[in-house]
């Protein structure tokens, strides 16, 4: 089927390809909108869409009389939404236990199925990967000058990049990386998102029915903590104190596990290297919304709202950076992490290779901040050296309003995200 006009191309692709070569089948996973169909598209050489309402959703008819149907056509073959009728699981993986070849179906998928009625995992046969948002890189946004895998292996010589302005990093905040809303700078796809989540998608993942009140105002209590170590019971009783919301615990742990089932949040997990003194360090994860513009959204704030509340902007900034420091380190097969320490020390982002080398990174919205970020990466460095972790291959702040790439004297590296790639 090829690639069509408009498209652009997604890191995602390396690892599709990869594993088409190396499984029968791939099934993509990430939240609706994403680009996932596009990009199965541009490797697929035939199709069938489960969602398709025409003909009174006759392929979602087909593929529950007999999923076999469905599988019938030229390899890769995109089976889009398979997750509407499950049994289609079952019939790829014997399909491709039956014909031996690799590369035959990309599946595609914007909800973790409930795994009753499927008979088999499908390891060894169906590889999953996960797909997000554009990245700054992705949508053209970065002028790309410098490379993250480059940073680890040979470091980086002075450069001048793209000027950037606080309205150009709020526009792209409010816009998101939606493949299909790359010129919404107002932000309206995301808010409409979000009201089609609650709408219809908070029911329909599980059949059960949810308070959409209080479903809202959890994820304006996310966004109001997006960027932080914010657990279930700080969530409660923010919702209880912002919006007069009664709710359980039980409840905001449920509703919590439907964003992840829509792939609409993720956890930056804790960094934990060899440390004597494990009671340093906190293992709780920060949560995010899959996409910066979503917490925008959940806010129901502007543009020049955000430019006016520069504190509020600067966790919604943070979300932007380690969004896509996350998509840059997958790239890599490399993994991104946080840290924080008992005392409140922190470093916002970790990415670790898979030989275990790692570097550690801050995020500062103004160039002014560069030399506070600095000392308290050295800091930690110097605390950790302390306790016999394994130094990190080098130290970054990752900066909003800066024009230039560098080195400084002390060794750490500036790299606004706006000039940043795999």
């Amino acid at each position: 089927m090829g690639a069509f006009a408009g498209y652009k191309k997604r890191l995602i692709e390396k690892h599709l390809d990869l594993y088409l070569n190396k499984f029968g089948a791939v099934c993509i996973e990430g939240p609706k909108y994403c680009g996932k169909t596009w990009t199965a598209m541009s490797r697929a050489n035939s199709s069938i869409f489960i969602g398709d309402p025409k003909n009174n959703f006759q392929n979602r008819t087909m593929a529950q009389l007999d999923p076999s149907l469905v599988l019938e056509g030229d390899a890769p073959r995109l089976i889009d939404e398979w997750q509407e009728v499950r049994n289609i699981w079952d019939a790829v993986r014997y399909s491709v236990d039956q014909k031996g070849s690799k590369g035959q179906y990309i599946l595609t998928g914007s909800a973790t199925v409930n795994r009753e009625g499927i008979l088999h995992s499908g390891v060894g046969r169906i590889a999953n990967i996960q797909m997000d948002t554009m990245s700054l890189y992705e949508t053209g946004d970065s002028d790309a000058k410098v490379s993250l895998i480059g940073l680890f292996n040979e470091g980086i010589k002075a450069v001048k990049t793209k000027e950037v302005s606080l309205k150009m990093l709020v526009d792209l905040c409010v816009r998101g990386g939606w493949p299909g809303g790359l010129e919404d700078y107002e932000g309206i796809m995301a808010k409409e998102y979000l009201n089609t989540i609650i709408k219809d998608d908070i029911d329909r993942v599980d059949g059960v029915s949810r308070d959409k009140t209080k479903f809202r105002s959890l994820l304006r209590s996310l966004a109001r903590n997006e960027s932080t170590l914010v657990k279930n019971a700080k969530l409660k009783s923010d919702m209880e104190a912002y919006d007069e919301i009664s709710i359980d615990s039980d409840t905001v742990a449920s509703y919590l596990n439907v964003l992840r089932k829509l792939f609409l949040i993720y956890e930056q997990e804790a960094f934990s290297p060899n440390i004597r003194s494990k009671g340093r360090l906190l293992s709780s994860p920060k949560k995010h919304f899959i996409d910066p513009s979503l917490a925008v959204a959940a806010l129901d704030i502007t543009g020049d709202m955000l430019m006016n509340d520069l504190n509020t902007f600067g966790y919604i900034f943070e979300a932007l950076c380690e969004h896509d420091l996350k998509i840059y380190a997958a790239y890599n097969d490399a993994k991104l992490y946080h840290m924080r320490t008992v005392n409140n020390k922190e470093i916002d982002a970790i990415v670790e290779l898979k030989d275990g080398t790692w570097a550690a990174f801050e995020i500062k919205l103004g160039a002014n901040q560069i030399e506070s970020a600095s000392k308290e990466l050295l800091n930690m460095k110097k605390m950790l050296s302390k306790e016999g972790v394994k130094e990190p291959k080098f130290l970054c702040v990752i900066c909003g309003l800066s024009n230039m790439a560098y080195q400084r004297e002390d060794g750490v590296y500036v790299v606004p995200i706006t000039s940043l790639r795999p």
